[in-house]
């Protein structure tokens, strides 16, 4: 999906390169400060306790939807709070303005939802979204995976479906397990690819061949790991950058059999104060790029959610630049995409959950002004 957009903004191209066409980067100044836009407040929205774990996603069509805990009667987490709903705000302008906070997924209480995730599957435009629910008063400590999806770039979305007995075992019923908040991705060869965590039994990747009407576990654990994204690297293997509480740092995950087996290893680059993270590709070379581009956002810091910066990689994630601090305060769960005009989009819970904002930065910006993206053949 980020190439996707990348490659459709034409009108940013500059003419006065012969061979190669670059974005506008440079419009956002080097010593700019950020504008942080709160799109979800929990101390000046007197109905709930607070808003957690947000996950953002481009449309087809450039559209931005940012996805949402609604947590009600308390800011606990799925297990222990019996009134969670799934909101969503949209953009149709790159993020300038956003629309009023709307509920996609709202059960009576007793039951919750939680953990949203997001797919753009780049064949169909489908916007898949994934979350957790479970029943508390009824079958409390039973996960249950659902998803839904939207056919119009997020503005309606279909009735929720569960997957459970597809991407579980039934031997697992009763385990912690749930699908990562943030993002999947939509692979080269067409499968949706997905991460599952099983506290008991490792992380597992799921999978969909046929634009997400079955989906299935590909039974080989990722160990050690708790929240994870999964990501395709640029010769079409897979990796996954993953949570390992109490290790201070990520640890990465690869494989070159389609995750039928993994190389592990802890990534002292990758600071980490075990709190969710965000990876996703910005640019590729075999999609017309000048580099190879990864980014990647978090708590850079080894004790405290704070200090959320954004690293680059151009070796495929086998070294980060030591990265741009986007804010030095309390910081925790982030998720990033790409939005229609080249622009970096990210949303990250700020300043003890109290708010979630989202904030747009350039590649220019990150880079203190040494890397524009370039175009450097036609596709």
């Amino acid at each position: 999906m980020d190439e996707r957009n990348l490659c459709n903004s034409p009108r940013y191209y500059l003419l006065y390169f012969l061979l190669t066409l670059s974005f506008p980067i440079v419009s956002q100044s080097i010593n700019e400060s950020l504008n942080y836009t709160v799109l979800f407040n929990g101390n000046t929205d007197t109905t709930v306790s607070c808003y957690r774990i947000p996950a953002i996603i481009t449309a087809k069509n450039g559209d931005l939807i940012v996805a949402i805990d609604e947590r009600v009667p308390s800011c606990g987490d799925l297990k222990w709070s019996d009134d969670i709903n799934i909101v969503i705000r949209r953009s149709t302008d790159n993020g300038n303005t956003w629309s009023d906070i709307r509920s996609i997924v709202d059960y009576s209480t007793g039951q919750s939802a939680s953990d949203p995730s997001m797919i753009l599957n780049e064949n169909t435009g489908e916007i898949i979204l994934f979350f957790n629910y479970m029943d508390l008063r009824n079958e409390r400590d039973v996960y249950y995976l659902k998803i839904m999806k939207s056919k119009d770039h997020g503005k309606i979305w279909s009735t929720p479906r569960d997957i459970t007995d597809q991407i579980s075992k039934p031997e697992w019923k009763n385990d912690f397990k749930f699908i990562t908040s943030g993002r999947g991705i939509y692979h080269s060869n067409g499968d949706l690819i997905h991460t599952l965590v099983n506290l008991e039994h490792g992380t597992h990747l799921f999978k969909s061949s046929d634009n997400g009407k079955m989906w299935q576990l590909i039974d080989s654990p990722i160990i050690p790991g708790d929240e994870s994204k999964v990501i395709e690297l640029a010769d079409g293997s897979l990796m996954v950058n993953s949570r390992v509480n109490k290790s201070g740092s990520r640890y990465i995950h690869r494989s070159q059999d389609y995750g039928m087996t993994w190389t592990s290893t802890s990534d002292s680059q990758l600071i980490d104060p075990s709190c969710n993270a965000s990876i996703i590709r910005y640019t590729s070379e075999k999609n017309g790029w000048d580099k190879n581009r990864l980014l990647f956002s978090n708590a850079n810091a080894p004790d405290k959610r704070e200090n959320m910066t954004i690293k680059i990689s151009y070796d495929e994630g086998i070294t980060w630049t030591s990265g741009k601090t986007i804010y030095p305060g309390s910081s925790a769960y982030s998720s990033m995409t790409i939005l229609e005009n080249g622009d970096i989009g990210l949303v990250f819970e700020k300043d003890n959950y109290q708010e979630t904002v989202f904030v747009k930065v350039t590649l220019d910006y990150l880079t203190d002004g040494m890397d524009k993206a370039s175009r450097v053949k036609n596709d």
